[in-house]
Formats: C-alpha cells, sequence, structure tokens
C-alpha cells in the first residue's frame, strides 16, 4: 500500500546533524524526521570523544583554524574552517544549555568550566565531552528537547529523491521496512542527514545503518559528490570483537590521556612516525599500525594504559572500561589489542556554506556531506562541531527559503515484498563487496587493487541488478554498491598520496596536479 504524507521540513536522519536542525527549525513549520532504525540509532550515538571547540585560556578559533588547516593537508577551505573555529563555541554553549551534560569542573574561583581533553592533531586540550560517551549524551538530550516539537518515522527506509519537473527536490520516497508499505513523503524543503558509509568495509565502528543511503540517492539524483576517495579508518578498534556487526571503538582520547601504542612484544612505535607519537593525526596513526602489522605479519597491535592511575582511567572512560571489562579484558590491568576499522567519510555530497546542495531544496548536513571543513583527512572531534555549525546554518537558510509545494503528486508504484532468495543473496553479495572494499581501497591502496576491487564491484553490480522485487536489504545493497564505486572512482582518479588516501605506486602528494577536490557527478543521457 502506498501513503503520501506532507510535511514543511523532512529531515532523513536522526545524529546530531539532523536534529539540531530539526531543534532550530520546529518553530516555523511542521517537522518529520525519517530514520532507519530507533531514534537513537546513529554513528553520533557512538561518538565517545567528543566536540572540538576553542574554550581554552590557552585556545583561540585561530588556533583550532591552524590545526584543521594544517590535518586537512592543503584541501580544507580555509573560509569554511575560519567559519566553523568561529561559529563553534558559541553553538556548543548552546548545546549545552539545552540540558546535555558534558562533563565540568569548578576552579578555584568557584567557576564552572568544560574538562577539556585533548586528542591527535590538536596542539590544545579542546574536546568537550561527556565522560567516553558525548555522542550518546547527545543524542539523549537533543531527543528530549525535541519531545512533542516533531513527528518521528522510525525503521523508514528511504530509496530515492522526488524531483518536480524543473529538477527541484520536493521529497523522497520511502518504505517502513516493518509493513513493507511504501511512503510518499513531500515536503518544502528536504535535508539529507544519513551519516556515514562505514558497513561498505568489512571492518568498521559504525552500525549497521551505516550504508551511505543519503549520498547514493543524492548522487543518483544529479547532485555532485566530492572527495569519497577520503575515509578515514580510525586506527584503534578493539580487535576479535564486534557488537552489532561493528567494532568497539577505543576513543582517541584514550591516546590523549596517555595511552601508548606498543607492537606485541611491548614495544613503542609511533616516534618512528610522526613527532607527535601516539597523538599523531588518524591517518598517520592508522598506516604505521598498518606498517608494524605487515612486517610483523600480526593481527593486532596493542594501547596500554596499563602505566595510568586505574581510578582516573575508570572514571575519565567508563564506558570503554565497562563495556572491554565485559568482554573479558581489565584495561587498567591488560593493554587492549586493536586494530585500525573504517570510521569516517571525509567526502560526500557537495554543499555550500549553507549546507545547500546543486539540487534546489535539498540540504546535505552532517557526514553524510563535503562541507570543505575536512578536506584530505578530518581532524579528531571536529565532525559533531561540523554537524553542529551546518545544521544551524541550513536552518537560517531554510527559514528564508520556504516556498509553498505544490508539485503534482504521484503515488509510487514499487513493490517491496522480497523473497526470502532475495535477501540471502543481498547479504552474500554485501559481504562479498565488503570484502573487496577492505582488499582494494582500504587504508593502503595501490592501482593494481583499485583496479581489482572496481572490476569486483561492477559484477556485484550487475548481479545486484537480478534482485527483485525490491527489500530494505536490496535498497542497502544498490547504495553500497554506488558508495563504493564512488570511493575506488575517486581513488583511482586522484594519482598521490595525500592525507587519508595513500597509493603505494604515487607515494609522493602532488600539489601541481591534486590540489583539488575530486568531483564526480551523475552523467544523465
Amino acid at each position: 500500500m502506498n501513503h503520501i504524507i506532507d510535511t514543511d521540513f523532512l529531515v532523513v536522519g536522526s545524529g546530531i546533524a539532523g536534529l539540531w536542525f530539526a531543534y532550530k527549525i520546529s518553530a516555523c513549520g511542521k517537522v518529520c524526521i525519517l530514520t532507519k532504525k530507533e531514534d537513537t540509532e546513529s554513528n553520533t550515538n557512538y561518538a565517545q570523544g567528543g566536540i572540538a571547540a576553542s574554550f581554552g585560556t590557552d585556545d583561540s578559533p585561530q588556533t583550532h583554524f591552524k590545526d584543521t588547516i594544517k590535518t586537512g593537508r592543503g584541501l580544507s577551505k580555509p573560509e569554511i574552517v575560519e567559519m566553523v573555529c568561529n561559529e563553534g563555541p558559541v553553538l556548543v554553549r548552546e548545546l549545552y544549555e539545552t540540558g546535555i551534560s558534558f562533563t565540568t569542573y569548578y576552579n578555584s574561583a568557584g567557576t564552572r568550566h568544560f574538562d577539556l581533553g585533548r586528542e591527535g592533531g590538536h596542539t590544545r586540550a579542546r574536546i568537550v565531552h561527556a565522560q567516553d560517551y558525548t555522542g550518546r549524551e547527545i543524542e539523549t538530550g537533543l531527543l528530549h528537547a525535541l519531545k512533542n516539537k516533531c513527528t518521528f518515522y522510525e525503521h523508514y527506509i528511504v530509496y530515492d529523491l522526488i524531483l518536480n519537473h524543473s529538477h527541484d527536490c520536493v521529497g523522497v520516497r520511502a518504505i517502513d521496512t516493518k509493513t513493507g508499505d511504501t511512503y510518499d513523503f513531500y515536503a518544502n524543503i528536504v535535508v539529507l542527514a544519513t551519516g556515514g558509509i562505514g558497513q561498505v568495509y568489512l571492518h568498521t565502528t559504525n552500525p549497521p545503518i551505516a550504508t551511505g543511503d543519503g549520498i547514493a540517492i543524492a548522487y543518483n539524483a544529479g547532485a555532485k559528490v566530492a572527495n569519497m576517495e577520503f575515509i578515514q579508518f580510525h586506527p584503534t578498534a578493539l580487535y576479535g570483537k564486534k557488537i552489532n556487526n561493528r567494532y568497539f571503538l577505543i576513543s582517541e582520547a584514550v591516546r590523549g590521556e596517555g595511552g601508548l601504542l606498543r607492537t606485541q612484544d611491548g614495544k613503542t612505535f609511533m616516534e618512528k612516525y610522526h613527532e607527535l607519537g601516539c597523538l599523531a593525526p588518524r591517518d598517520v596513526v592508522a598506516r604505521a599500525i598498518d606498517s608494524e602489522l605487515k612486517k610483523a605479519n600480526q593481527d593486532y597491535v596493542l594501547l596500554d594504559v596499563t602505566h595510568l592511575d586505574p581510578e582516573k582511567i575508570k572514571i575519565r572512560f567508563p564506558n570503554i572500561y565497562s563495556t572491554c571489562l565485559k568482554l573479558g579484558i581489565d584495561i587498567t590491568k591488560q593493554p587492549i589489542p586493536v586494530v585500525p576499522a573504517a570510521h569516517y567519510v571525509c567526502g560526500g555530497i557537495l554543499i555550500d556554506s549553507f549546507g545547500q546542495t546543486d539540487i534546489p531544496n535539498l540540504f546535505a548536513i552532517g557526514e553524510c556531506s563535503c562541507s570543505g571543513l575536512h578536506g584530505a583527512n578530518r581532524l579528531a572531534s571536529n565532525s559533531l562541531l561540523e554537524a553542529l555549525v551546518f545544521a544551524e546554518r541550513a536552518a537560517i537558510k531554510a527559514k528564508s527559503s520556504i516556498r509553498t509545494n505544490s508539485s503534482v503528486k504521484y503515488p509510487s508504484s514499487d513493490s517491496f515484498e522480497a523473497s526470502l532468495n532475495d535477501n540471502i543473496r543481498a547479504l552474500e553479495l554485501t559481504n562479498k563487496l565488503r570484502k573487496a572494499m577492505w582488499n582494494g581501497a582500504g587504508i593502503v591502496r595501490s592501482i593494481q587493487r583499485l583496479q581489482n576491487a572496481f572490476e569486483q564491484i561492477q559484477n556485484i553490480s550487475l548481479d545486484s541488478k537480478q534482485l527483485y522485487p525490491v527489500s530494505s536489504s536490496v535498497i542497502e545493497l544498490k547504495n553500497m554498491v554506488t558508495i563504493a564505486l564512488l570511493i575506488v572512482k575517486s581513488a583511482m582518479l586522484r594519482k598521490e598520496s595525500r592525507g587519508l588516501h595513500y597509493n603505494e605506486d604515487y607515494p609522493e602528494t602532488d600539489d601541481i596536479n591534486f590540489l583539488k577536490d575530486t568531483i564526480i557527478q551523475q552523467e544523465f543521457k
């Protein structure tokens, strides 16, 4: 059965970006939020470290700007970085005032301050956090703030944008995965806040919903997509243990507190790769670990905090401590086995400084977008900041660009009752895709490995087209195929090594030919 629903503002995704936009726009009209799982399931929910902003007495937006620019390896847009670093502290303070319980302390004068952590690539302590479950605290707090302000549609997967004859976005097509019913949501403004792409890879810290849906449907509708080759692999995911099909993240803040990376024989190694040692940017740390693992022919390295105050570790990292303990590791007494895992995509749907895509009425914010902040490598904890700033700016722009949606409505005729065999085949192809991406477009790439991955993905794409009728697992598979092709094509176009993209056949950075974004757009005949 097909249903038509009209709203003023339609948000796809329920992480910090989508929720902050909804919070700021809710007074201006009816808001609907679509999410694939429960309202709290998002990459935001699993963000442990925190949100970067310059609150320290030794810090400033200018210093934050310099750190971000340096980490971005020449591709961060200075005007965007300056804007985000300048606007960030005010918005983080406002976020705190909505009821988010960030960790604070009182100084000797009785003044309350944020407890600021430090992470790799930052020259100052500027990570505002709620112990080591910041994302969960933000998610819960914003959902509480949004109570009775908008309508949530849980367990809905969006599979297409609805465009009118002028190529304006007027809504989305979705299915209720519980009932199989189709829905056409029409809106004056559509905001994609669909998060990341981690499930495209065999090993990831992302939850199962992170299948790149927003990027895929925007690209298929003709939106420009940029810098998809820059995939951040978090250096320290807990080895050998998966929770809900994702690797448990060991926050970079653990190294910020003094944690040391060691090989399995107990030797430190990061000092050989970077002057900041264990606090080097993530791309350096991930490649260093990858190199050490290959040299020793081993599966993991060790993250050691046993030399630190155990009580302090338990207080600072209660979630990490308790989760590891449940899995049989007392981190105050045993080093933690860790391995890199796909974590964050620095590219995405190309947007302007207000989150607008090149499709009218369509905004993209958060991890699914490419704003120009991260460049070739994301500075730790800048992602939640980016989501907050661009959600704020998108809400400002949306308020001034509301137009009555008078589009003729044509109900979808798609069928979504898949057979069991189709779903089983979709899962088989998905696993095949993840292995191809891990082997061919992982931490260290080469011309041959990328070509092999491209050919394998094309074959998977052909096989996926045989799966009909469509189901949510087939939709996700096809979206992941689109994402995988975008990553591999972008990586093949960039014949150099820069930031998160390392090609051993082109190990040097080439500013003459590649100091630019990699932009791909669907060609329509």
